[in-house]
C-alpha cells in the first residue's frame, strides 16, 4: 500500500488520509471490518463499518485498475506502439472506462472495414483526410490509390475506404468516446415500446409508450424495463440528438473547415457516429445504467435485511412454533429457552370428525406441559385462521400471560430443505423443521435467519435481476456486521451463527461446535485457544464478539476485548474494588477518571466504549419485542374498506414505497408519496422492515388482490383518490418490484392513482 493509494482513496471518499492509511494497513494485516470498526477506533478516527467497507472497495478497484493498466501497457509495448505520451496518459487514467478508451485502438479485434481498407493501402489517404490540409485535391490524390489488383477499382472506392479508416480512428479516439458517453448520460432518453409480436395484455403495459431521461430514471424502473425485455414484451433504446453528437465529434476531430478534405471528414464522422460510436457507446451506457441500478437495488435489499436481522427478539423463553397447513394439518414444534426442540406434533383443524376439538385439547396439553411464553404462527396461507385457533385455546385456558403472534415464514422452506437443517434434525420431516424455525425466529431472528441464504428472505426488489456476485457480497457484509454488532453466546450458538463472527468462518465454526460437544461448554474466552486451528490472530479478531455467560472471567460476558482486561482490572483496583463488583454498577463506573488511562494506543473512543460496556455489560442493541396488534374484525381482503384505520407491520421497503402486512394474507403498498405528511425522498428514511405502522385503507382491488394504503393524516389523502376508486397498488407477493414479481412498476393501466404512484 502506497501513500498515493491512500491519498487517492481519501480524496474520493472525503476522509482523512491518515485514517484511510490506517484502515488499509489493518486490512492488509488480515484484520476484519467489524474488528477494525469496534476495536481500532484510535487508528481509524472512529470510522464505521460502512466507511471501512467503502475504503476496502475503493482499494480493490484501484488494485484491479493497476493490474489492468499493467496488462495494457505490456500489450501495447509488445506491439511496438507504446510512446512516452501514451504511457503517461495510461498511467494517469483514473477510471476503467478512460483506460479502456486509450487501449481500444490497440486492442485485438475482429476484421473490420478499416482493416480491409488498410490492406488495400489506403491508410496514407485516410491520414490526409485526418490532417485536413489547406491545399490538395481529394479526388486527384485518391486516383493514385486506384489499383484493381488490390480491389480498389475507382476513385470513389478509394475515398470510401479511406473514410472507413477515418471513421474507425474517430470512434477509437478517447476524447471523442468520452464526449459521446457523457452525451448519452446527460441528454439521452430511454425509449420503450411494445415488442411487435405481443398481442395479449401484459403487466408491462405502462411501458408500451414510455420515455424517461437517462440521468433521472430510478433503478427500479430501469430494472423493470430490463425484465420486460428479458420476457420479450418490451423493446428499448437510448435516444440521442444525432446532429448534436456529430457536431461534438467534429469539434474534437476537424482541424480546418476550409480544407478541401473537410467534406470527406464530415462524411467519415457521420459514419463513425451511426455505424460505430452510437451502437457501442449505447451498449456501454446501458451496462453502466444496469450497474447503477444494481447498486441501488442492492442497497435497498441491504437496508431491509439489516432491519430484519436486527428485529427485536423475544429472548430466551420457551416458544411453541406452528407451521400452518389446511389439508395436511398444522405442524407444531415446542422449543425450550435455548431453542432446543422438545416435542412436535400435528394439529388438524378442518378435517372433520371432531378433529378441531381433538387438536384444541392437544394444543392445550402442550401449553400446560411446557408453559411457553408465546405461540409463534407462520404468516403464510391459513396463518390468520390458525392464529385465531391458537388464541381461542389460550383464552379457554385463561392463559393471559401467553400470547400468539404471527412470524414471517420468508425463507423458512429454504432452511427446512438445507444441509444445515438436515444436520440439525436428520430424522425430522421438512415441515417439522419449518415449525422449529418459526419458533426460533421469534426467540432470536438474527440467530435463525443467518442459516438462510439472505436472498431467500425476500426483502429486496429485483433481486434475481441484479448482478449476483455484487448482491451476495453486500448481503454477506450486512449479515457479518449485524452478527458482530449484537454479539454471539459462545456456548449456545449454532455453527452457521459462529461462522459469521469476525475471523472465524465456516470451517472453524464447525470445529468450535465439535470441541464444545466433545469437551463441554467453554469456561472462558481464553479456552478458545484449545480449538484446533484457532490461532492468536483469529482469537484477536473474534474474541470481543463472543460472549460467555457465567464464565471464569466476569468480562467474558461483555464486549470488552480480552486485550483490555488488564486495563479494567487496574480501573477496579484504583477504585479499591474488583472487576465483578464494577460490572453493572453505573455509579461506581461513573467514578472512573478515564483520562488518566490515556496512552499511545488507547484513546478516548476505546475508553468510552469500555465505560459504556461496564455500565451495561453485554447489552443487546436491538429493541424490546412488542407483538403487533391486528384488528380482530379484519381477516380477509373482503373485510377491508376505504377509510379503515389499521395497525400493520412493514415487511419490505423499496425505492418507491413500503409494503405493510395488515393481517389479511396480502400486503398493502404505502407509496412513497403516502408515507408521511411531509415530503419523503427515500422510503427507508422513514420506515424499516419490522416497524409497526398505523395506516388507512385508500383502495382495495379484490380482483387483482391489491391494497393501497396511506400513513398520512388528515382529509388531504382521501382527496387524492378519485371517486369510485380505480386500480390499487401492487402487492409484495405478486408485485413487480419483488424478486419473483413480473409487473413493471407502480403504475397500472387505467389507474387513476397511477400518477401518484410514479412521482
Amino acid at each position: 500500500m502506497t501513500i498515493a493509494v491512500a491519498s487517492s482513496i481519501a480524496k474520493d471518499l472525503a476522509l482523512p488520509e491518515k485514517n484511510v492509511a490506517a484502515v488499509l494497513a489493518l486490512l492488509q494485516a488480515d484484520a476484519t471490518v467489524p474488528f477494525i470498526a469496534r476495536y481500532r477506533k484510535e487508528a481509524t478516527g472512529g470510522l464505521d463499518e460502512v466507511q471501512i467497507r467503502s475504503i476496502e472497495e475503493k482499494h480493490q478497484y484501484q488494485k484491479e485498475m493497476a493490474e489492468r493498466r499493467k496488462t495494457i501497457l505490456g500489450e501495447i509495448e509488445q506491439q511496438g506502439k507504446l510512446t512516452p505520451e501514451l504511457r503517461a496518459k495510461i498511467e494517469a487514467a483514473a477510471l476503467k472506462a478512460e483506460l479502456e478508451d486509450l487501449y481500444l485502438p490497440y486492442k485485438p479485434k475482429r476484421r473490420t472495414r478499416a482493416m480491409i481498407a488498410r490492406e488495400k493501402g489506403l491508410e496514407p489517404l485516410a491520414l490526409r483526410i485526418v490532417e485536413q490540409p489547406l491545399a490538395g485535391d481529394p479526388k486527384g490524390e485518391a486516383a493514385a490509390f486506384v489499383n484493381a489488383e488490390k480491389g480498389v477499382a475507382t476513385v470513389d472506392e478509394a475515398l470510401a475506404g479511406a473514410r472507413d479508416i477515418v471513421a474507425e480512428i474517430a470512434a477509437e479516439t478517447a476524447p471523442v468516446r468520452a464526449f459521446v458517453r457523457e452525451l448519452f448520460l446527460s441528454e439521452g432518453v430511454l425509449v420503450c415500446t411494445k415488442a411487435p409480436d405481443v398481442t395479449q395484455p401484459t403487466k408491462f403495459e405502462m411501458y408500451y409508450d414510455f420515455r424517461e431521461p437517462v440521468k433521472t430514471i430510478p433503478s427500479h424502473r430501469f430494472l423493470a424495463v430490463r425484465r420486460g425485455e428479458t420476457e420479450n414484451v418490451l423493446r428499448s433504446r437510448l435516444e440521442i440528438d444525432g446532429e448534436r453528437a456529430v457536431t461534438g465529434i467534429a469539434q474534437r476531430m476537424l482541424r480546418n473547415r476550409q480544407s478541401p478534405f473537410a467534406k470527406e471528414m464530415d462524411a467519415a464522422l457521420a459514419d463513425a457516429w451511426n455505424r460505430l460510436l452510437a451502437p457501442s457507446v449505447e451498449n456501454e451506457v446501458r451496462v453502466e445504467l444496469k450497474l447503477q441500478s444494481d447498486r441501488g437495488a442492492v442497497e435497498v435489499f441491504a437496508d431491509n435485511l439489516k432491519s430484519l436481522l436486527l428485529a427485536a427478539p423475544l429472548g430466551g423463553q420457551p416458544v411453541i412454533g406452528v407451521d400452518p397447513g389446511q389439508r395436511t394439518g398444522c405442524k407444531v414444534a415446542v422449543v425450550d429457552a435455548t431453542g432446543r426442540m422438545l416435542e412436535h406434533t400435528v394439529l388438524y383443524l378442518v378435517q372433520g370428525d371432531g378433529a378441531a376439538d381433538k387438536s384444541k385439547k392437544l394444543l392445550a396439553d402442550l401449553v400446560k406441559k411446557h408453559k411457553p411464553r408465546a405461540v409463534a404462527v407462520g404468516n403464510g396461507t391459513y396463518g390468520r385462521e390458525t392464529e385465531d385457533f391458537v388464541r381461542s385455546v389460550l383464552k379457554g385456558l385463561g392463559a393471559s400471560d401467553i400470547f400468539a403472534v404471527q412470524v414471517s415464514e420468508s425463507g423458512a422452506s429454504v432452511y427446512s430443505a438445507s444441509d444445515i437443517a438436515r444436520e440439525e434434525f436428520p430424522d425430522l420431516d421438512l415441515t417439522v423443521r419449518g415449525a422449529i424455525s418459526i419458533a426460533r425466529r421469534l426467540q432470536d431472528p438474527l440467530s435463525e435467519l443467518v442459516k438462510v441464504d439472505p436472498k431467500a428472505i425476500g426483502v429486496g426488489q429485483y433481486q434475481h435481476d441484479v448482478f449476483q456476485p455484487l448482491l451476495a457480497k453486500k448481503l454477506d457484509a450486512v449479515v457479518e456486521d449485524c452478527v458482530n454488532k449484537v454479539g454471539v453466546e459462545l456456548n449456545t450458538a449454532s455453527a452457521p451463527l459462529l461462522a459469521r463472527v469476525a475471523g472465524i468462518g465456516p470451517t472453524l465454526s464447525k470445529r468450535i461446535v465439535e470441541h464444545r460437544d466433545k469437551n463441554g461448554a467453554f469456561k472462558s474466552r481464553a479456552a478458545l485457544a484449545s480449538v484446533h486451528g484457532l490461532g492468536p490472530k483469529t482469537f484477536e479478531q473474534c474474541a470481543g464478539f463472543l460472549r460467555i455467560a457465567g464464565g471464569e472471567h466476569p468480562l467474558d460476558a461483555s464486549a470488552v476485548h480480552p486485550e483490555r482486561y488488564a486495563l479494567v482490572e487496574k480501573m477496579a483496583k484504583d477504585l479499591a474494588s474488583d472487576v465483578k463488583a464494577l460490572i453493572g454498577d453505573a455509579a461506581l463506573v461513573a467514578k472512573i477518571e478515564w483520562k488518566k488511562y490515556l496512552s499511545g494506543d488507547l484513546g478516548e473512543p476505546t475508553l468510552k466504549d469500555i465505560l459504556a460496556e461496564l455500565k451495561k455489560p453485554g447489552r443487546d442493541p436491538r429493541q424490546s419485542f412488542v407483538p403487533p396488534a391486528f384488528r380482530d374484525d379484519v381477516r380477509t381482503l373482503e373485510d377491508l374498506k376505504p377509510g379503515m384505520s389499521l395497525e400493520g407491520v412493514v415487511t419490505n421497503v423499496t425505492a418507491f414505497g413500503a409494503f405493510v402486512d395488515v393481517g389479511v394474507h396480502q400486503d398493502g403498498l404505502v407509496h412513497v408519496s403516502q408515507l408521511a405528511d411531509k415530503f419523503v425522498k427515500t422510503p427507508s428514511d422513514v420506515v424499516k422492515p419490522g416497524d409497526r405502522l398505523k395506516v388507512r385503507v385508500l383502495e382495495v382491488d379484490l380482483v387483482r388482490k391489491r391494497i393501497s394504503l396511506t400513513a398520512r393524516s388528515g382529509e388531504t389523502v382521501a382527496a387524492q383518490v378519485p371517486a369510485g376508486g380505480g386500480k390499487a397498488a401492487p402487492q409484495r407477493q405478486s408485485g413487480p418490484h419483488q424478486s419473483g414479481g413480473k409487473t413493471p412498476d407502480s403504475k397500472f393501466t387505467n389507474n387513476p392513482f397511477a400518477r401518484l404512484l410514479n412521482k
